[in-house]
């Protein structure tokens, strides 16, 4: 049985460490140290001052009953009075008639009164309760007892394999034993704890001043049956904690049966799996600390184990032993009555057995013995009660042999047979429990169990008082059935003894591997004393059992001290084939008074406060609401906010925002902000990931742990800056769709001080941006944001209560063919490029006049969309895409989106026409990549790659328009994609014929103009000219692939591809779909 484990520890400083608002632990000196670091161990520490010393008797009984119908009616009798105890077979003694801290002992003078056991055994067979009648009882009962706890076994028959295989358990057998319970205590009992496993039951009551102090109850069980698991066999258990400062355990168990050696086996192996698997519920210690994880066996002040062990008598022959027994139980009886002829005809035939085993034996020995081939048999002893027998002739001793053939011979001559505790010493040896125990294989770590002064409780016929079983199998009689206790004064010995067993063999090993251990063979050796050295250390560990004989030091630090008062068997219950036992102790344990406690705990924080005021940096945080420059001056919470408030955020947008830290306190404060604690679906670190931070103009990664210290002087201040702006379209989503919130805070550590909270909580203000064209087909015209303002009256959820429309926009009806803001977007774009286009033409002319032709091409500016054929949507082309001003335009840009605003109005007057065309190129590119499922679904890409597929393998390619019609024969199955496409390739192909310089005849002469240029494009007329570029001139099927290759990620969504080449062949497939749209059959 496993003794000890490794456990995380329970102490303030395991518990509190990296917990924000703790005191962190301080490395300063050491008269700093004797500083409380928090206010439960300055508590704590004055706990003598609010506690009080109390005692309260403990009765602990356990039995078998059997599956015995009607047994729960003599448990009232036995265990609440304490009657049934028989006094010449219990080995029941006190100590003092007027015992401490109690009232006096039940009168033992009514003895001579009670019901004989005829009478008693007569009304067994009448189905009544079999306590005798008249019986006064001669153990602590009813109110002088404050804690009773029962254990019983088989309350249900685990013999059958519909009760052992039960997959619950019935509560209706404890249901009765309860009752009978409640019936027989005294008013005002409480039942403070229960547990049941299939046939184990446990029941804790407590008288009522006693069940005010019961706290932190926890209950478990543990099945070590059938296949190691089921609940046949087991234990159940309870921990309760006392005032508030002592731990109880109480085991209630059933181990496994038979008195073979694999049967012990898996007794100890039972008792192992109980102690390894319990576990009990976290509890909150006396400081104030609440567990990371459950207690078990072994933390625990006291430890109470019952219950039918199983452990018998080994080595022995049971005929001996029940013989042995009932020399004892027959003088109980009346010699007249029928149980005592049947205990004599049991001895009778007990006898005859022995006899003929000692002829057996004797028998053997004379054979084995006869040297010359003569043999003699010694007739056996008329009488069996000598302690010992000799054989062969008288005066050879060397033919004298001394046999000890019954367990009769075990004991001493000079002990009286005739003595009851004789024979028990005489059996208690061959005990398996005590075997065990001094092997170190069960209950060896520190439990204890009293005198055993009372027979065997088992096994009986039920309805006698002494007559152990005559039935076929004459089981031998065992103390299956006992009651152990330990408390944390022994566990803590058992450690310290297995500490010195592995100290002295390490030091063994080490001596033999030095040889010194052949030392002690060399005379010339001479051993030196050191007291400095070879003393003990004057730091060794602290030794509980320094405090005075059967003081235990609890585990929360507080000195109880118990006592076993009575251990004995009930032998005159006879309703079961076991005898009930049960333990009385009495306990005397510090409880918590509350009132005394709330004093204190005023007192302390009083004096901690003003320690803290005079000794404890202190740093003042101060939120400035707005930056330098900051125009928006409408973020005014309307609760009056006082953490960063950032007022509406929209997508792009920056805020900016600063922190104060000033050392107002007396002494020099360190400080740094920490890893704050985030949700489920939050990022870790310093910072939310859509804030970034500046510590005196330095950055710090908002992922980081923690940043560098800052340790500001008396009066010195240090200036935190935040800069917010949203960008990723993934926390665009998760806002939009109410699953992240702009709520978070920041956790600024100061060594020494308090832990300070800053919130940061805005307002997200909703986007288009990250939706699908299910949803924009629905949203009104007004845009997400007037959506977003319909509140609805109620709200339903936290999606509704941040303001998220996700579920609005799906219950709206589609009120667009395509999505506005794709309509919009495109023909921005679309206009903006042409004027731009124009307006290169019109300030960049290439002629013939000029003066050096030679020369010219080395001054001519090459335009945009000459070395980038994707222009205006190529990255490359946006040189200030990082800019703040750009940004600041893409974020009006979406915000006019979002409005139902004009687009190219909404952008900054000074910015010109090229840098607003790449604003809003960008944000086509964003809305088209931030689709969930794009343009092209993967379902309608599948039929689309499928139909490419057919078409390479066919011998005669089809037409550009045959597969365009193809192709928009499957679009046309979502009718708003199939919009949405041609929007997008209609604006492409415009673009392309723009920046190719493709015309139509008809507008060959007429003037151009910003908003309509001229007939020829720039590069067909520089070329014309004689004025050709460096570069090769541009042609539309070279910008229609560039194109092609831009969007086609961002339009197509399709499922990912296995395998290098399949996925080259994908892509290849979906730039081929757009050019598709981008170009034209050749005339003719």
């Amino acid at each position: 049985m496993t003794s000890t484990r490794a456990r995380p520890s329970s102490n303030a400083s395991s518990l509190m460490q990296d917990v924000p608002g703790s005191y962190p632990e301080s490395n300063s000196s050491t008269a700093e140290q004797s500083n409380f670091v928090s206010l439960s161990h300055a508590v704590y520490a004055r706990r003598a001052e609010y506690v009080k010393a109390k005692h309260v008797r403990i009765k602990v009984g356990s039995w078998n009953v059997a599956a015995y119908k009607g047994a729960e009616r003599d448990v009232g009798g036995w265990f609440v009075e304490g009657k049934g105890v028989a006094g010449a077979l219990g080995g029941l003694s006190t100590h003092d008639k007027e015992q401490p801290h109690g009232q006096d002992v039940p009168d033992q003078s009514g003895m001579d009164e009670r019901e004989d056991v005829a009478a008693q055994e007569a009304r067994y067979a009448r189905k009544q309760s079999t306590i005798p009648k008249g019986d006064p009882g001669s153990l602590p009962g009813n109110g002088d007892v404050g804690l009773y706890v029962l254990g019983l076994q088989e309350v249900v028959d685990v013999n059958s394999f519909s009760e052992a295989l039960r997959p619950y358990t019935d509560p209706a057998p404890a249901n009765k034993w309860k009752d009978a319970m409640s019936a027989a205590l005294p008013n005002g009992y409480s039942l403070v704890a229960e547990q049941q496993l299939i046939g184990i039951l446990l029941l804790v009551y407590a008288s009522p001043q006693v069940a005010k102090d019961v706290k932190s109850v926890s209950t478990t069980s543990v099945g070590t049956g059938i296949a190691g698991y089921m609940g046949n066999k087991g234990a159940v258990t309870a921990r309760i904690v006392l005032g508030e400062t002592t731990r109880m355990v109480f085991v209630n168990c059933h181990l496994s049966a038979g008195a073979e050696k694999g049967a012990l086996e898996r007794r100890n192996w039972d008792t192992a799996q109980i102690v390894s698997r319990t576990r009990f519920d976290p509890i909150q210690d006396s400081m104030g600390l609440h567990q990371s994880t459950g207690e078990q066996l072994g933390d625990e002040d006291f430890a109470f184990w019952c219950g039918d062990l199983n452990y018998r008598l080994e080595g022995i022959p049971g005929d001996d032993v029940r013989r042995l027994l009932m020399l004892h139980t027959r003088n109980e009886y009346d010699l007249s009555q029928r149980s005592a002829r049947k205990i004599e005809n049991e001895l009778q035939r007990a006898t005859d057995s022995v006899k003929s085993r000692v002829n057996d034996r004797l028998s053997i020995s004379s054979v084995s013995s006869g040297g010359s081939g003569s043999s003699t048999l010694t007739s056996p002893p008329a009488s069996i009660g000598g302690a010992r027998l000799s054989t062969g002739t008288g005066g050879s001793t060397d033919s004298t042999q001394s046999i000890a053939p019954t367990m009769i011979d075990e004991i001493a001559a000079s002990d009286d047979p005739t003595s009851l505790q004789t024979t028990l010493s005489s059996l208690l040896p061959h005990d398996e429990l005590h075997q065990q125990m001094k092997l170190r294989k069960a209950f060896h770590d520190g439990w204890q169990e009293g005198p055993i002064t009372f027979l065997p409780t088992y096994k009986y016929d039920a309805g006698s008082v002494g007559v152990f079983d005559s039935s076929e199998k004459k089981r031998a009689p065992s103390w299956c059935d006992r009651i152990l206790y330990r408390t944390r004064r022994d566990r803590l010995a058992y450690d310290a003894k297995l500490k010195e067993e592995e100290n002295a063999r390490m030091k063994d090993e080490e001596m033999k591997a030095n040889g010194t251990d052949q030392a002690g063979n060399d005379e010339q050796i001479l051993y030196d004393y050191d007291p400095e050295m070879d003393a003990a250390d004057a730091d060794d560990d602290y030794d509980e059992h320094d405090h005075a004989e059967g003081v235990v030091v609890t585990k929360e630090g507080f000195e109880d001290e118990i006592q076993l008062e009575y251990y004995t068997a009930h032998q005159r219950v006879l309703s079961s084939d076991h005898k009930p036992l049960d333990a009385v102790f009495l306990l005397k344990y510090d409880a918590v008074v509350p009132e005394l406690k709330a004093k204190v705990h005023a007192e302390v924080a009083k004096e901690l406060d003003k320690a803290e005021n005079e000794g404890r940096p202190n740093v003042t945080v101060v939120v400035d609401k707005h930056g330098e420059g900051d125009t928006d001056k409408s973020d005014d919470d309307p609760a009056n906010f006082e953490g960063v408030w950032l007022g509406d955020v929209r997508f792009a947008q920056g805020k900016h925002r600063t922190l104060t830290i000033a050392n107002t306190g007396r002494v020099p404060a360190s400080c740094t902000f920490i890893e704050r604690p985030v949700a489920v679906n939050q990022a870790n670190g310093v910072a939310p990931k859509w804030v970034d931070l500046k510590i005196n103009g330095a950055s710090v990664s908002s992922s980081s742990k923690g940043t560098n210290a800052i340790t500001l002087e008396p009066g010195e201040t240090c200036t935190v800056e935040l800069e917010l702006r949203i960008l990723d379209m993934k926390t665009v989503h998760e806002l939009n769709e109410g699953l992240q919130e702009l709520d978070d805070i920041l956790v600024l550590r100061v060594e020494g001080g308090r832990d300070h909270f800053i919130p940061i909580r805005g307002h997200w203000q909703d986007s288009s941006l990250g939706r699908s064209i299910n949803k924009l087909t629905r949203i009104p015209e007004g845009g997400i944001r007037k959506l977003q303002r319909q509140r609805p009256d109620s709200s339903k959820s936290k999606r509704d209560l941040s303001g998220s429309d996700s579920g609005s926009v799906e219950e709206s009806p589609v009120r667009w063919s395509t999505p506005r803001e794709l309509f919009r977007l495109t023909e921005a774009v679309e206009e903006l490029s042409t004027r731009v286009v124009a307006e290169w033409e019109m300030t960049h002319p290439a002629t013939a006049d000029d003066a050096d032709a030679a020369a010219a091409p080395r001054d001519l500016v090459p335009a945009p969309w000459v070395e980038r054929p994707a222009w205006p949507f190529d990255e490359e082309c946006w040189t200030e895409r990082t800019a703040s001003h750009c940004q600041d335009a893409l974020d009006d840009a979406c915000n006019a989106l979002d409005s139902d605003q004009p687009l190219e109005a909404s952008l900054p007057e000074d910015l010109p026409k090229t840098q607003r065309l790449y604003v809003l190129a960008s944000l086509l590119m964003l809305f088209l990549r931030s689709m969930p499922d794009g343009i092209i679904t993967e379902d309608l890409w599948t039929n689309i790659e499928a139909y490419v597929a057919e078409s390479e393998k066919a011998k005669s390619k089809p037409s550009t328009d045959d597969q365009r019609t193809a192709i928009q024969e499957i679009l046309s199955q979502a009718p708003s994609h199939n919009i949405s496409f041609i929007l997008i390739t209609s604006m492409l192909e415009r673009i392309s014929q723009d920046i190719a310089g493709s015309q139509r005849p008809e507008e060959a002469q007429l003037p151009r103009s910003p908003s309509r240029r001229s007939g020829g494009g720039a590069l067909k007329r520089m070329a014309q000219l004689g004025r050709a570029l460096p570069a090769t001139p541009m042609r539309k099927e070279e910008a229609g692939n560039a194109m092609a290759s831009m969007f086609a990620n961002a339009v197509i969504r399709a499922p990912a591809g296995s395998g290098e080449k399949n996925r080259a062949l994908q892509e290849k497939r979906k730039v081929a779909v757009l050019e598709v749209f981008l170009k034209r059959d050749d005339p003719g």
